[in-house]
C-alpha cells in the first residue's frame, strides 16, 4: 500500500513540475525577445594584391648618427590601386667615389592597402668614409616605382 501511495505522490509532483515548466514557457512566448546580438560587424574585405609595377610615394626623413649605425627614416605611402605585398627597401650607402661601402634593408611584410601611409627605418653601420645613399624599393610581385615628394598628397 505504502508503494502505490508513493507512486501516486510521484506522479503528481511529476506532473506539477511539468505544468509549470509549461507555463513559464507560455509567459515567455507572449514576452518579446530582447536582442542579444551587437551591431552587425564589418568583416574584412580582401582584395588581391598588385601584381608588376606599384606606385608609391616617399618622403625621405634626415640620416642620424646613433651609436655606430647611421639610421635613416623614411615614410611611405601607397598611391596604386591595390595592396603592396612584402614591400621591401634596401639602402646602400656609397662614399666619395662613388663605391658602395655599407647599407641596410628594412621590410614591411603586412599588406599596404591603397592611401596607407607606413614608416620604414635601416640602420647601417657607419664607415669613416660616408657620403650620400640610395634606396631601391621592390615588393613581392614586381618592380616599384617611387616619387619623392615634400608632402603626401590627400586623395
Amino acid at each position: 500500500m505504502k508503494r502505490i501511495a508513493f507512486g501516486i505522490a510521484a506522479a503528481i509532483c511529476c506532473s506539477l513540475a511539468f505544468a509549470t515548466s509549461a507555463s513559464a514557457q507560455a509567459a515567455q512566448a507572449t514576452k518579446p525577445a530582447t536582442p542579444t546580438t551587437a551591431a552587425a560587424v564589418s568583416t574584412a574585405k580582401w582584395s588581391s594584391p598588385v601584381k608588376g609595377t606599384a606606385f608609391i610615394e616617399v618622403i625621405r626623413g634626415d640620416s642620424k648618427k646613433v651609436g655606430t649605425d647611421m639610421v635613416t627614416t623614411v615614410k611611405v605611402k601607397n598611391v596604386s590601386n591595390g595592396p603592396i605585398a612584402l614591400l621591401r627597401m634596401d639602402e646602400t650607402w656609397y662614399n666619395k667615389k662613388l663605391a658602395p661601402v655599407t647599407g641596410d634593408t628594412a621590410q614591411f611584410r603586412a599588406p599596404i592597402q591603397p592611401g596607407q601611409v607606413i614608416e620604414l627605418t635601416t640602420k647601417s653601420p657607419i664607415k669613416p668614409d660616408l657620403y650620400r645613399s640610395q634606396f631601391a624599393f621592390s615588393h613581392a610581385n614586381g618592380k616599384i616605382n617611387a616619387k619623392a615628394v615634400t608632402k603626401f598628397n590627400d586623395k
